[in-house]
């Protein structure tokens, strides 16, 4: 098992959006080979950040996830029109 920490920060008034698009991706998600649970969390200081944890059966299946043209269509997506930056991403083995 691995757990993976998607950080994200948003651009200001983007936060619904950014929330609504990920309820659609946990949805496409359920039904990945290796993908277990993911949950999203807000930081309370700071409105604008999130992080995504998300834990699948092993990083092999994550890099799957991730090289997929479905992830790259969202994280397309999320770059041109809701992201302030770069997402930050943080394995957590267990």
């Amino acid at each position: 098992m691995v757990t993976i920490g998607m950080n994200y920060r948003v651009l200001p008034g983007k936060e619904e959006i950014f929330e609504s698009a990920f309820r659609k991706v946990i949805h496409a998600m359920a039904s990945i080979e290796g993908h277990t649970s993911s949950n999203m969390y807000r930081d309370i200081d700071d409105a604008n950040t999130y992080v995504i944890l998300s834990v699948w059966s092993d990083k092999t299946a994550f890099d799957a996830f991730i090289a997929s043209d479905t992830f790259r269509n969202v994280a397309n997506w999320g770059k041109e029109q809701i992201l302030a930056g770069r997402p930050l991403h943080t394995t957590y083995s267990h």
